[in-house]
């Protein structure tokens, strides 16, 4: 009997090779097919999923791992974690209520994506809205937050585990089901009292998750894989001692029932005791985030536990080189048996775009570089037959993968030494602007001279139905690229005059021309390639598809300096340059996996930098560099934030501070909790920062209030991610509150985010309402 190993993926992209998904669902959303069809198209991928699996080698199918919207929602619905404003009594949850928790009901628009950040449309006046929307974990997954309170009930409300375990079995494939563990699941939930403690719950939870693992082992399930990633987080000891209730409770229940508990996106660190110790047959291990952590598992792993080893990177798009792999884990393999390994890719591949083969387009060269999913799955099952037959069994695969990994190693396309020499010149003088804060200033404020609490915009402006078909029949060759440009100089004159007439003290030049705030710069960068087909999911429809970072970054000529000379032409009135900042490039990119990210951002900002050089030298007084993504990047434990906001900040600096004093550099920010890092804000040194802070009433000034930030600031006074017009008293009132906050001299007046997805009927009175706004301040406050 030849030995075998087994070869598991612990989950895989649902949206279709050609986003399937997405289609049906916003044909359904829309009204033009029913549920009935839906559902077939669900099935349809589903089985698809399974048979492309089988055939690529996997022998460990997961089943369970396909969603309509998101697997953190689904294991809410399981366990009906249902918020009463929804109105679910109890029973199987209907589809119309999964759907309102996901995207809220009534006179919803797209979600607006502007800033990268998901957020919902809801106008609150009709329907329910959406349940929040959070990352999940370090990656550009979105999630929809568990809702929880004290005395919370559960119970089993949806079967979707067992009914596709069983869609499966009756297909004939034998699948691994995956669920969300209970103490992960917990852990991401938030509750309405901050003082409540969402594990408290855990005693409630437990009974619906032993109902759910006994149901699936009445049909036959014999091993399942549950999800425990919070393992890799900094935990307290009551969540250590809830995963030791939770796996304690599972194995006296079911001790049939063999656990595969998964961990990702990190090392286990200091719960590596807690994990080897849970009664679980087996534990997953992200061997590509963390490979140092092996050593340390395999001394303290009890000789009965599997170890699923994640050594194909389940969401980053090299290919893995096969023989450096099994140089590690060979030993294992030896050392272990056979039949206490599996080999498996470092997470869900819900995180990979799908299939290379299906980009016609690429360059020869990066495309041999690369592996998707479909590709994925293939290098796992070469690693699995290497392990069980030696590797003269698969020696073509492995000669293939050396090749390419040392193709891509020497290859001109990654190494520029011009890129290499200026790295290399790059001093401490560099990320530091000529003078202070105070002393620029002065000299600002007399370049400018504009009224107290000046108005401005965030950057962008409607793209209209208009805008987005000419770009598409531009792109598609129907539209010449003169008229094409005559379209977008056309619709920037017009939204700079009516900026006018409507008396804003800052205008922008609306960025009609941009596709997306990374792709529309990695385009014009070296070093940056694009895919057509290399979606990933953002959540429920919503697919991105992440520019690929594979080489040496620069600059090769201007990208942006046309456009704001033109703009500027129009106007004696300041016109902001806009551009995005490395860091936000850095985090929305498939990055290089053989540099360190502080290395490839430092690149980036040499190139913005020129960039930001020569808008400066064309005239250009106020540039706005964003970092929307400044915060997402976080690493997962607190340890690691410093070194991360060091580089993260320094690649800003390095961007931002070429330029005069006089020169006034602006930064956004999206999103919330500052407190954390304000120190990191501050250090960025930006002239002028804009930030959400509508939503919050303010509340989130306290932290540049407490810290006494020096700089100036534009707090949003109107939320743009709702299609509802604010009135003049309601953004009086929100500046009247941020000025108890700072000083009137720091105050700007702007919108919370760029104004990209939302409509000019909405656009239009919010803003005169927000110039009346700044206006009546600077009446009463002389």
């Amino acid at each position: 009997m030849s030995k075998s190993v087994s070869v598991a993926a612990l989950g895989t992209p649902r949206i279709g090779p050609r986003r399937e998904l997405k289609t049906a669902l916003e044909s359904f959303w829309a009204g033009k097919s029913d549920e009935k069809s839906l559902l077939e198209t669900a099935a349809g991928l589903r089985a698809a999923n399974w048979a492309r699996q089988k055939a690529q080698g996997i022998t460990v199918i997961p089943s369970n791992d396909f969603s309509f919207y998101d697997q953190v929602l689904d294991t809410s619905v399981m366990v009906g974690a249902i918020p009463a404003i929804y109105g679910w009594k109890g029973g199987p949850v209907p589809l119309g209520t999964y759907f309102a928790m996901a995207r809220g009901s009534q006179g919803e628009t797209e979600p607006h994506t502007s800033c990268g950040h998901a957020h919902h449309d809801h106008d609150h006046h009709h329907g329910v809205p959406a349940q929040e929307m959070t990352k999940w974990f370090d990656t550009n997954y979105h999630y929809m937050v568990p809702e929880f309170e004290a005395g919370q009930r559960f119970e089993l409300a949806s079967l979707k585990p067992v009914e596709e375990y069983r869609e499966a079995k009756s297909l004939g494939y034998e699948t691994r089901p995956v669920l969300l563990g209970p103490v992960t699941f917990l852990k991401l939930g938030k509750a309405k009292d901050p003082n409540f403690d969402p594990l408290s719950l855990l005693g409630e939870l437990l009974p619906v998750y032993v109902d759910v693992l006994r149901r699936l082992s009445a049909n036959g399930a014999e091993w399942v894989q549950i999800d425990e990633p919070c393992l890799v987080l900094d935990l307290d000891e009551p969540t250590r001692e809830a995963l030791r209730r939770t796996y304690a409770t599972i194995a006296h229940a079911l001790p049939q029932l063999k656990v595969m508990l998964a961990t990702y996106f990190g090392a286990l660190g200091d719960n590596l005791d807690t994990a080897v110790a849970l009664p679980v047959a087996g534990l997953h291990l992200d061997l590509v985030r963390a490979p140092e952590q092996l050593d340390a598992v395999l001394a303290k792993a009890p000789r009965g536990l599997v170890l699923s080893l994640g050594v194909v990177d389940g969401r980053n798009v090299w290919k893995t080189d096969l023989e450096k792999v099994l140089a590690k884990i060979e030993p294992v393999a030896a050392r272990r048996g056979t039949d206490h390994v599996q080999v498996a890719p470092s997470c869900s591949m819900l995180h990979s775009p799908i299939d290379l083969e299906l980009e016609a387009n690429l360059d020869a060269e990066v495309k041999g570089w690369l592996a998707f999913a479909v590709q994925k799955m293939d290098e796992l099952s070469t690693l699995g037959r290497a392990l069980a037959g030696g590797r003269d069994s698969v020696k073509d695969k492995l000669a293939a993968s050396t090749e390419a990994a040392a193709a891509r190693r020497a290859s001109p396309k990654v190494n520029d030494k011009a890129v290499a020499a200026r790295m290399a010149q790059v001093t401490e003088a560099f990320a530091r602007r000529k003078s202070g804060f105070a002393d620029r200033a002065k000299l600002q404020r007399a370049r400018f001279n504009l009224p107290a609490f000046p108005t401005t915009t965030i950057g962008s402006f409607p793209q209209t139905p208009e805008v987005r078909k000419a770009r598409a029949a531009h792109d598609k060759g129907q539209l010449g690229h003169a008229e094409y440009e005559q379209f977008l100089r056309e619709e920037t004159a017009r939204t700079v005059r009516w900026q006018e007439e409507i008396g804003l003290d800052v205008l922008v030049h609306g960025e009609f021309e941009r596709n997306d705030m990374v792709q529309y710069f990695g385009e014009q960068l070296a070093g940056f390639a694009f895919t057509r087909h290399g979606w990933v999911q953002s959540y429920g429809s919503r697919c991105v598809r992440p520019p690929i970072l594979f080489g040496d970054v620069s600059r090769p000529k201007p990208m942006t300096v046309e456009w704001w000379r033109y703009a500027q032409s129009l106007t004696r009135k300041p016109m902001k340059a806009m551009l995005t900042g490395p860091v936000t490039i850095l985090n929305w990119s498939f990055v290089r996996d053989d540099i360190p990210r502080s290395q490839a951002s430092r690149q980036i900002a040499l190139a913005i930098r020129d960039e930001v050089l020569d808008l400066e030298k064309a005239g250009a007084a106020m540039i706005q560099i964003d970092e929307a993504a400044l915060r997402e990047g976080l690493p997962l434990r607190r340890g690691d934030w410093k070194h991360y906001l060091d580089w993260a900040v320094e690649s800003f600096r390095i961007c931002a501070s070429g330029v005069a004093d006089a020169t006034q550099v602006h930064t956004h920010m999206c999103y919330s909790e500052f407190n954390q890092i304000i120190d990191a804000i501050a250090a960025m040194d930006a002239d002028v920062i804009s930030i959400e802070t509508s939503r919050s009433k303010m509340e989130l000034l306290e932290a540049f209030r407490s810290y006494q930030y020096p700089n100036e600031i534009g707090p949003g006074v109107y939320d743009i991610h709702s299609p509802r017009v604010p009135d003049v008293s309601e953004m009086t009132e929100l500046l009247r509150l941020a000025r108890q906050r700072l000083k009137d001299e720091q105050l700007w007046v702007n919108p919370d985010c760029g104004l990209k997805t939302r409509k000019w009927e909405e656009v239009r009175p919010a803003l005169i309402n927000m110039v009346e706004a700044a206006r009546d301040l600077r009446a009463a406050s002389h």
